[in-house]
C-alpha cells in the first residue's frame, strides 16, 4: 500500500523546509558499494572512518580480497560487525572479479535501472537499500533508498502502510516519486527523520507535516 498524494505532499513540504538538494559529485560505484556495506548497522561517522582505514591500508581491491580475514576485520573494526562485513566485502569482491574479470562496477552506468539493480542484488548480502545507494550516489540512476529513518517517517506520515517492510517500500515509493526528485526525496526525508521525527520522542511541535501525518493525528 502506498499513498501517492501524501508522498508528493511530503516531498513538496520538506523541499521547502530543507531547501533544494542536488547531487553534485558521484563516487566510484565499487567504492560506494563497499562503503554502503560498511554503513550497515552503524553511523555514517563510523562507516566513513572504517572506509578510510580500509583504503589507507590496502593498495587496491585485489589486496583487500587476498587479505587475511583477521587483518581485514581489525582494519574495519570501528565500523562494527567487523567479522560479518569483512566476509561480505571479500565475498562480494570475489564474485565481481569472477563475473567481470576486473574490480570495477562502471558498467552499471550503462544499464537500465532495473538491470543494474538486479545485477547488484544478485551479489551476496546485497539488498535494495545497498543497491539503491550505489545506483543513486554513483550511477546517476533514480533509485529509491529506504533506510531506517525514511522507513519510519514514511509509515508515520501514512505514505506507506504500517506493515510495509523497508524492502517493499523501495518499489512502492520509487513508483510515485518523480525520477528527477528521487535524490531530493531521499535527503529531505532522511534529514526530517534525523532532526525531527526521531524514533523516540519525535519533535512533533517542530514538524511541518503534522496536518498530513497519521501518527500526529492519532495522538
Amino acid at each position: 500500500m502506498v499513498n501517492p498524494e501524501k508522498v508528493l505532499q511530503t516531498l513538496q513540504i520538506l523541499r521547502e523546509r530543507f531547501g533544494p538538494r542536488v547531487l553534485h559529485t558521484q563516487r566510484d560505484p565499487l567504492d560506494e558499494l563497499v562503503l554502503t556495506i560498511l554503513s550497515q548497522n552503524t553511523s555514517d561517522r563510523n562507516s566513513g572512518r572504517a572506509f578510510r582505514e580500509l583504503k589507507g591500508r590496502y593498495l587496491n581491491w585485489a589486496a583487500v580480497l587476498n587479505a587475511e580475514s583477521s587483518e581485514l576485520e581489525e582494519t574495519i573494526r570501528v565500523g562494527g560487525l567487523a567479522k560479518i562485513k569483512a566476509a561480505r566485502i571479500q565475498n562480494t569482491l570475489a564474485v565481481i572479479l569472477e563475473q567481470r574479470g576486473e574490480f570495477s562496477l562502471d558498467f552499471l552506468r550503462d544499464l537500465s535501472l532495473h538491470e543494474a539493480r538486479a545485477w547488484l542484488m544478485a551479489l551476496p548480502g546485497i539488498g535494495p537499500k545497498t543497491a539503491g545507494c550505489v545506483l543513486c550516489f554513483a550511477c546517476n540512476q533514480p533509485a529509491m533508498i529506504v533506510d531506517t529513518h525514511i522507513h519510519r517517517v514514511a509509515k508515520r506520515i501514512g505514505m506507506i502502510g504500517p506493515k510495509v517492510s523497508a524492502d517493499a517500500a523501495h518499489d512502492l515509493l520509487e513508483a510515485v516519486v518523480p525520477d528527477e526528485q528521487m535524490y531530493q526525496f531521499h535527503v529531505s526525508v532522511l534529514l526530517h527523520g534525523r532532526q525531527i521525527c526521531h524514533a523516540q520522542r519525535p519533535a512533533c511541535e517542530r514538524c511541518p507535516l503534522t496536518e498530513i501525518c497519521d501518527f500526529y493525528q492519532a495522538r
